[in-house]
This record gives structure tokens, C-alpha cells and sequence, in this order.
């Protein structure tokens, strides 16, 4: 019933089918992925498409963040989705949620953002929502997609719904980076607005109503979309 809940309220991932072209283009890309630098991205496919192949390989997971240099993580004390107290790196196995990440300016913040990426009847659901406070302050940047090794992490639970989340309790070195843009997101036109002091259950509830208008409403404050 959750699940269900969840793919009514949220959107789900693309569904990505490679061509043969494709395919080989990713594959010699790749090779320079575990040689541990920046990735230099020059192909015409969307670049989302092909951090999700490397998803596919089931070797790796990513990390976006602001900061551009980061050589290696340390473990943090961080809450987990079941609001939950940890120590560690976070990552995930959905590149587009990870991207959100990279582009979303912390810095910009008045209030609360809110976002996620849940596994549920095996599939995985998206959702995007930032305060009315914080969109005002064109919250966007660019910045870094981080490929860790995926065999250094595991699953922050194991309910049937939960978030794509997963932790490492050590210290851990990228294997590869690629710089990103707003452009790369590929929910931007599913960013919803929240008002500052709503609860989490109504952003729930209204947010997939929302992103039908939210566009035009996110487009007003910040003219970089």
C-alpha cells in the first residue's frame, strides 16, 4: 500500500534504453572513470544517461556535492532517512538524485528543502520541494557528481520502502568525478515550492499537484531556469 502511495505522490526514474552507439561511446568513456580524475564529458548524450549506465554496472555509487576538490570522504555524524543518528559518508546507487545535490547551493539556504529518492515494488521515486525563502535566493550552482566504489558501502536499511541511501563507516577516495550544471538535472521542471513553516506530510501530499504550476513558479524567482 505504501508503494503504491509513494508512485502516486512522486515521479519515477526514467527508464533509460542504451543503443549499441551509445553503449560504446559509455564503455570507452568508463575506462577513465577508476583512474580517479575529472571526468571530461564531451559526448551528446545527456549526461544523466550515462551516469546512469555506470548505475547499471552495479560497481559504483555517487556523491554530489558543492565543493569541487574533495580527494577523500570522511565519515560525519549525519541522520539517516529514519531520522536516525550516524557517522559516515552518504551516498546512493540514483545519480539524478545525487546530481540535485551537486547544483543545490547549501549555502543559499532560508528554512528547509526537502527531496528524495524511495525504492518501492522495486522501482525508484523522486521528489524535489524547496521553501518559498530559499528559491527567492536562487539556490543554484554548479558543481561535482563524485563515482565511489560501490563495494565500500551497504544499504543504510533493509525495509521493503526506504530511500536509496547508502553509508561507509571509513574514510573513502573517489574513483572518478564529472562537473555538473543545473542543465543536467533532470527533474528541474519537477521542482515544487513549499511554504516556509509547512509540515512534511503536506509537502507530500501536495507536491506532485504542485510541480504541474511549480515550473512557472520556480522560473519567476530565479531566471537562471
Amino acid at each position: 500500500m505504501i508503494s503504491l502511495i509513494i508512485s502516486i505522490l512522486m515521479y519515477q526514474s526514467p527508464t533509460v534504453v542504451f543503443t549499441k552507439e551509445e553503449i560504446e561511446k559509455y564503455e570507452e568513456l568508463s575506462k577513465s572513470v577508476n583512474e580517479g580524475r575529472l571526468n571530461d564529458y564531451s559526448l551528446q548524450y545527456p549526461k544523466y544517461r550515462f551516469l546512469q549506465y555506470l548505475s547499471s554496472k552495479g560497481n559504483y555509487v555517487f556523491h554530489g556535492s558543492n565543493y569541487r576538490n574533495i580527494e577523500r570522504f570522511e565519515p560525519r555524524e549525519q541522520t539517516l532517512y529514519n531520522n536516525e543518528l550516524t557517522t559516515a559518508v552518504f551516498a546512493t546507487t540514483e545519480p539524478i538524485w545525487s546530481i540535485f545535490y551537486a547544483v543545490f547551493n547549501r549555502s543559499a539556504l532560508i528554512g528547509s528543502f526537502r527531496n528524495g529518492c524511495i525504492i518501492g515494488r522495486n522501482k525508484k521515486y523522486h521528489y524535489y520541494s524547496i521553501n518559498e525563502s530559499t528559491i527567492k535566493n536562487n539556490p543554484w550552482t554548479d558543481g561535482m557528481l563524485y563515482i565511489l566504489p560501490k563495494d565500500k558501502f551497504h544499504m543504510s536499511g533493509q525495509e521493503k520502502v526506504q530511500f536509496d541511501e547508502w553509508i561507509c563507516n571509513e574514510y573513502v577516495t573517489p574513483i572518478g568525478k564529472i562537473s555538473v550544471s543545473l542543465a543536467d538535472f533532470y527533474f528541474l521542471n519537477k521542482v515544487a515550492v513549499h511554504k516556509d513553516k509547512e509540515s512534511l506530510f503536506s509537502t507530500w501530499i501536495f507536491y506532485k499537484a504542485r510541480t504541474l504550476l511549480g515550473y512557472s513558479r520556480v522560473r519567476k524567482y530565479n531566471n537562471v531556469i
